[in-house]
């Protein structure tokens, strides 16, 4: 769990700083602050607060409740729809997610895993009869650009790809298009590569780099990261979509760059 603070929703009614055990709640020169370092995550806070300027993020689940909560938005989800498990990344928690996906399929729920890809092969097994299709990331190719921008090696992402490719498993494959990272043509072209080598995904869609989770930075009480350089032109899109679509890969949002 993640205690949230929007400033702007506070009214300075005193409320937190009245029942928070850490004190780590405290008003100075007309606007309240939060000493995020002090916090444990109790939720006194924000269980009193009247404005909602705090509140919890995330909260332990079993996996009857997860369903049950899924479940009571079924009328919405149509012919087509269903429930996605992201993250963060939802391998990391396995057990959870195979037992959720076990109780979905009991419950006539389409189920869809949301992986960057990284995972032991036993767990992915266990997603491939559990799963009805996955939402894919293949970031780079070239291993020193992967491990540079992630931290990690690619090689079981992509040898965990090829077996949803020969198990013929429902893929759609994202691609973030990041500046400073994997946004170049070359690098564009060995992923489009790989995907030509190893056919199979439903739809590849390309997902330019954006900013719409700066602001929660300050939410959390952490530094947003420079992210100078990362997004990536319109023009530059465009380029990328062509190597795509010049490989009969099903590429996706390509018109929706060329009306902008």
């Amino acid at each position: 769990m993640q205690l949230q603070f929007l400033a702007e929703n506070c009214i300075l009614c005193g409320e937190c700083q009245n029942v928070c055990p850490q004190n780590a709640q405290f008003a100075g020169e007309g606007q309240r602050r939060v000493d995020f370092a002090r916090c444990h995550t109790c939720g006194d806070c924000a269980g009193c607060c009247p404005s909602g300027a705090l509140s919890l993020s995330g909260r332990w689940m079993t996996p009857e409740e997860t369903v049950q909560a899924v479940l009571r938005d079924r009328p919405f989800y149509g012919k087509n729809g269903g429930v996605t498990f992201s993250g963060g990344e939802c391998s990391m928690q396995p057990e959870f997610l195979l037992e959720t996906l076990a109780l979905c399929r009991e419950a006539g729920l389409s189920a869809a895993a949301d992986t960057c890809g990284l995972m032991p092969e036993e767990a992915l097994e266990g997603l491939m009869e559990r799963a009805d299709m996955f939402l894919y990331d293949i970031k780079a190719v070239t291993p020193e650009i992967h491990r540079a921008g992630t931290g990690a090696d690619n090689a079981r992402i992509l040898r965990n790809y090829r077996r949803l490719m020969e198990r013929r498993c429902r893929v759609w494959v994202r691609v973030p298009v990041i500046g400073g990272f994997n946004a170049s043509a070359e690098e564009m072209a060995k992923i489009a590569g790989f995907l030509k080598e190893n056919p199979g995904a439903e739809q590849i869609e390309l997902m330019p780099y954006h900013k719409l989770g700066t602001g929660k930075y300050a939410q959390i009480g952490k530094p947003a990261p420079d992210d100078s350089g990362r997004a990536v032109s319109h023009s530059q899109m465009e380029e990328y979509y062509r190597i795509f679509q010049s490989l009969g890969l099903p590429v996706q949002g390509a018109e929706r760059t060329r009306t902008t």
